[in-house]
């Protein structure tokens, strides 16, 4: 490996700087399922020619500058074999038998820490037949090069459309089907005194939350030191994108709404039905919220450009604190939605993210990086779970001509027992969820 010249080093963001730390090291495993069995031969050349072009941190690691010990990217010479890697398994088995090779596969290089004296990326290419996949490939990003809206982005500007690879993949808008409604004078300083009090409840609870009050201890958090570093199990369930919009357009609600209400039902049935007393004990998840104003997603060259500021690439999200909603006698369903969407609507009202931003920067001028990644270790540690939710193309997609059936990624590396993740995509909604097996999470 062989450095370049010293001028080129790149700052390392605070964010990057705080996921990639002695206290934390948070990556994202992004998982392409393929139709047919996937053919590696252009592999190599496809790296080089079209995933390293993308954004030179793929091509640098992170360094410490000797005069101020402030973190730096570096330009190096990528050895493409080191970060390739091809498991072996038994041949000639069964599409059954190989999905426990390849949960147990998954669940190893979950736990394992990218190697810091190379740049922070590895892909894992699985050749045999699954009973979701004729061929697999895993992706494994440090969060420390970006969040998952750009690190995802990068990887699907390595895809075409699959009928026609050379028509752009196309994405479902963002954007707000109805404009901005008049709002009466009375109803705005309302709006706005409400505001400032959610923003300051909200911030005293982060700040409670993060450093004194933890969840209970329940079969989704055992609260033990160390349980990222533990074996996961992966479990994938599909939602038709369509019986989504329905219960979101009966109920009056968001996509997001519905999704997080599902997620939070899920997780209170199989809580209590592994012990009853926990269906109403405290339970708080951490919601990915992406404070860029986006649309969609832009092609990776806009992406880092310096003037697009809402849109560039790197780590823009928030942590919005929601606390599970406790079960009922009926478990209603829509309860669930409707108390989701109470609670989000009320987060997003409130600047306490920004707040929050704000003190990550007090805690590194006083303490260092790694005073605030321990600030952000606790907000994890005391919270029982994780969800994110991303946005994928309309269309089937290909890999080198070769379909994609599948897309789904994860969040690994934060100590917690369960992180649950949701890729809208093809018309259907794939939630992954990886979680420590309960005998060790109880």
């Amino acid at each position: 490996m062989e450095f370049r010249e010293e001028g080129e080093g790149e700052p390392v963001s605070p964010t990057g700087q705080y996921f990639n730390s002695s206290i934390l090291s948070v990556a994202i495993l992004a998982v392409l399922e393929f139709e047919v069995p996937f053919n590696d031969s252009q592999a190599l050349s496809l790296l080089q020619d079209v995933f390293l072009p993308i954004n030179p941190r793929f091509s640098s690691i992170m360094i410490s500058d000797k005069a101020d010990q402030k973190k730096q990217w570096k330009r190096v010479e990528v050895k493409l074999e080191d970060h390739v890697r091809v498991p072996i398994f038994p041949s000639k088995m069964s599409p059954q038998s190989y999905d426990e090779y390849f949960d147990n596969y998954i669940s190893n290089i979950a736990a394992e820490r990218l190697p810091q004296n190379r740049p922070l990326w590895e892909l894992h290419i699985l050749k045999y037949p699954t009973s979701h996949a004729a061929g697999t490939l895993i992706f494994k990003l440090h969060h420390a090069l970006g969040d998952g809206y750009s690190l995802m982005g990068a990887l699907l500007s390595c895809l075409q459309t699959a009928q026609n690879p050379s028509v752009p993949l196309t994405f479902p808008s963002l954007k707000s089907s109805s404009g901005p409604k008049p709002t009466h004078m009375t109803k705005t300083v309302s709006q706005f005194f409400s505001s400032v009090f959610h923003t300051v409840s909200d911030f005293s609870w982060s700040i409670l939350k993060s450093s004194f009050v933890e969840d209970d201890r329940t079969p989704i958090r055992s609260g033990e030191d160390g349980v990222e570093f533990r074996p996961i199990t992966l479990s994938t369930l599909t939602f038709s994108i369509d019986e989504i919009k329905l219960i979101k357009n009966k109920l009056q609600v968001t996509i997001n709404d519905v999704i997080a209400g599902i997620v939070f039902l899920g997780t209170r049935i199989y809580m209590q039905e592994v012990t009853q007393k926990s269906s109403n004990e405290r339970c708080t998840a951490l919601v990915l919220l992406r404070t860029r104003n986006m649309e969609g997603y832009l092609s990776t060259k806009e992406m880092i450009e310096p003037d697009n500021a809402n849109m560039s690439w790197g780590n823009q999200f928030a942590f919005l604190h929601l606390p599970v909603p406790k079960s009922s006698e009926t478990l209603n369903p829509l309860d669930f939605v409707w108390e989701a969407q109470k609670m989000i609507k009320k987060k997003k009202s409130s600047a306490a993210s920004y707040l929050t931003s704000w003190l990550l920067d007090v805690l590194k001028k006083f303490r260092g990086p790694e005073g605030a990644a321990r600030y952000i270790h606790g907000t994890l540690k005391n919270s029982s779970m994780t969800i994110s939710n991303m946005i994928g193309p309309v269309e089937k997609m290909a890999l080198d001509n070769q379909p994609v059936g599948g897309l789904y990624f994860m969040v690994v590396g934060p100590p917690q027992c369960l992180t649950a993740s949701m890729q809208n995509a093809f018309g259907v909604i794939l939630e992954a969820s990886n979680a420590i097996p309960p005998a060790k999470a109880a």
